[in-house]
Order: C-alpha cells, then structure tokens, then sequence
C-alpha cells in the first residue's frame, strides 16, 4: 500500500521492506563479524517497537546469544513526552556480560540514556547500541549507537513495529506523516 490512514493522520511509504530487510542483513553481518570470537552476548530488545526488529535481525545472527525484552515508554501522540517510564523491567541477570541493546529507534536518545545507565548499573561488562532507524539530527546525548540499519531524517513514520497511537506497528513497510 502506498498510503495508509491511522487514526486522524495520514501517511505515505517511505521505506520499503525490501531495503528494510537488506538494511538488516548489513547491521547482522557487522555484528556477526564484531562478535565472532566474544562471549554470547545478551540482546535486549525494547518492546513494543522493536519486535519486528528483533526478530528479523536474529534470523540473521550467526553466533551464540541470547534475547530478552524490556518495555519502556516515552512517545504520546507524535511526540515524545521528554519522560521515559518503566513498563516491564529488566528480568534477565546481566552482570559481567555483553549486552546488545536493540531499539526500533533513536531520536532525541532519552530512551537510550535511560537504558545504558540501567544496564550498566546491573553490571554489564560492555554495551552497545542497537537501532533499525536513527535521526541524526535529533539525537542530543552522548552514548554512541554502534549499529544502525538506516538513519532517517526528524519526521514522524509509523510501521515495521512503530505504531501512532498503537495502530501501525502491522505494516511491514515504513511510512511517514504526510504533511497538512
């Protein structure tokens, strides 16, 4: 589908899948080369948005790991509230192991922050930053992100795990707003 509506808004493809998954491919190839001789690395995958993520990009691992999910929530609408809160906590001991954070996005980073300082806090050994989408010009901290599949500019897509207002996250491409 080239367009679809949620809610009241508008939105039109920007992202196929065909480049999502070729996007994917790339990232678990670095990361299958970066992890070839380490210990089994935790993936710690964000829910909801990172689902579709996740998953494909296990299809791709080649090396011995594990997954976990953890819910965190920071957007309202199509903006982020400033505020990230806890919806399901971390579960899976980490001390003294790698850890693969994977978000579906990155935008201003306040998720990202929030996240390396729990994970670093439970004791892990290293963390890197995993995302499907990363806008550039939004993100405002200092934790690098090691992997990104594709980075986008500051607009507001839904689709592939990003919802608006919960709808969307079923489309397999990735759509953006379409402007008023």
């Amino acid at each position: 589908m080239e367009r679809i509506k949620l809610h009241d808004k508008e939105f039109k493809i920007c992202i196929p899948y065909e480049q999502i998954m070729e996007s994917i491919k790339k990232v678990a190839n670095k990361m299958n080369s970066d992890y070839a001789d380490k210990d089994a690395p935790i993936f710690l995958a964000v829910l909801n948005g990172s689902f579709m993520f996740a998953a494909d990009l296990m299809k791709f691992i080649t090396f011995n790991c594990e997954i976990s999910f953890i819910k965190l929530s920071s957007y309202s609408g199509t903006g982020t509230t400033g505020t990230v809160k806890e919806m399901i906590g971390l579960s899976t001991p980490i001390k003294g192991r790698n850890v693969v954070i994977v978000e579906d996005i990155v935008d201003t980073g306040g998720t990202v922050e929030v996240l390396h300082k729990l994970v670093s806090d439970a004791g892990a050994a290293d963390i890197k930053i995993c995302t499907l989408l990363l806008k550039p010009e939004a993100y405002k901290k200092d934790i690098p992100v090691d992997y990104t599949a594709i980075s986008i500019p500051n607009d507001f897509i839904v689709g592939y795990g990003l919802d608006y207002d919960e709808l969307g996250r079923n489309y397999k491409d990735i759509y953006v707003l379409e402007p008023k």
